[in-house]
């Protein structure tokens, strides 16, 4: 479009993708850079609290003990926060005690949410039950709810801030079209103290009086089996920091995680994206993944968990027989998907690696796999 139309495509970012930033160093972009906020705002003040340390002194709270004083500093001071927990609902699965028996969706085969309104949820195919009184396997009373989403960590706010005026945001508080304006808006005009949301709260918001930021559980994006995982981790850390401050006092931010070590933390914290770069990248090439290579993705579905397999096996077969004295081409799996079962489908990833697009795409047609039912593509996929 912009050869056709003789523009200039601008891309902007505090948190590059690697292959843009790739791009920029090798040439092929302009890179501009912004080094200072506007008026030359300092950044905030970020401290990382490391939450196996909070265990062993005993707080068993969601909030660390750092968080817990700056959000009390900040209320007193008439100021806002905002904290960010990218895991909605109450509790993140619910387990049987007795046989260890965890519910899953029936459709979905991924865990069940539990609400504080008394119901199971599917994140994935929305469908809903009751939370069952006794284990559909074993049939034992001993069921318990494990992990903490931002209904959760609501409640333990009213709890420790009675006076507080808490507001969430996340996908079950925006069901009603422009609720989710409706709410930053209220929270800008300072109808409330605290805002608690998923990674919603993370982006583009740019209101003054708030000045202190939680991230909770800022590393559990690094257990996602994704090579974006560290990138995805980064940038999360550094644009929820980016919203304390942005006002005349400078920002403090609170980073909660089980591994603060990894560089990806670490550089998050030192808001720091030229050392996580160097860093980043010769992983990615020891791993030809990109900027070093180009991606297809490969999803085939079938409602026969055997005929799912069967296929994605005969697929890299047909890819082996041609590519297999070329080390430019690899190709990962077949696996099962991320989420298995899906709708009562079964799903199997096979990603295709290649340094070029064009020999990968010749391969999809002269199978024809790019027209075959139950084989859905996606290049360079996110």
């Amino acid at each position: 479009m912009t050869s056709l139309y003789k523009g200039v495509l601008i891309l902007g970012s505090a948190t590059p993708s690697l292959e843009s930033y790739y791009l920029a160093q090798t040439g092929k972009y302009v890179l501009l850079e912004m080094k200072n906020r506007i008026d030359k705002k300092p950044m905030p003040h970020i401290v990382p609290v490391d939450m196996r340390e909070e265990l062993h002194f005993g707080n068993r709270k969601i909030l660390s003990r750092s968080l817990q004083k700056l959000l009390q500093e900040t209320l007193a001071r008439k100021e806002q926060s905002i904290i960010m927990l990218n895991r909605r609902g109450y509790a993140t699965f619910v387990m049987c005690r007795s046989c260890g028996e965890v519910i899953h969706c029936p459709k979905c085969d991924l865990p069940m949410v539990y609400h504080r309104e008394q119901y199971l949820a599917c994140h994935r195919c929305d469908i809903t039950q009751p939370v069952p009184k006794q284990c559909p396997k074993c049939s034992s009373k001993m069921i318990k709810f494990f992990g903490s989403g931002t209904e959760k960590l609501e409640q333990e706010l009213e709890e420790l801030y009675p006076d507080a005026r808490v507001i969430r945001l996340d996908r079950d508080t925006t069901k009603r079209k422009m609720a989710h304006i409706d709410i930053l808006h209220a929270f800008r005009d300072r109808k409330y103290d605290i805002l608690l949301g998923t990674q919603m709260v993370a982006k583009g918001h740019d209101i003054p009086n708030v000045t202190a930021v939680g991230i909770i559980s800022a590393d559990s994006v690094l257990h996602l089996p994704n090579f974006r995982s560290p990138e995805r981790c980064f940038a999360l850390i550094t644009q929820t920091a980016g919203r304390a401050g942005r006002g005349v006092k400078q920002g403090e931010v609170i980073i909660q995680s089980y591994n603060p070590q990894h560089y990806a933390v670490q550089y998050g914290i030192k808001q720091d994206y030229s050392g996580f770069y160097e860093a980043e990248l010769p992983l990615r090439k020891e791993n030809f993944y990109p900027p070093f290579a180009q991606l297809i993705q490969l999803m085939v579905q079938n409602k026969e968990e055997e005929i799912a397999y069967k296929r994605a096996k005969e697929i890299k077969q047909l890819f082996n027989a041609e590519f297999t004295s070329n080390n430019d081409y690899q190709l990962l799996g077949p696996a099962p998907a991320i989420i298995a079962k899906l709708n009562d489908i079964y799903r199997f990833v096979i990603l295709l690696k290649g340094k070029d697009m064009r020999p990968l795409q010749d391969f999809l047609k002269r199978h024809k796999l790019h027209i075959e039912d139950g084989i859905s593509i996606n290049v360079n996929p996110f």
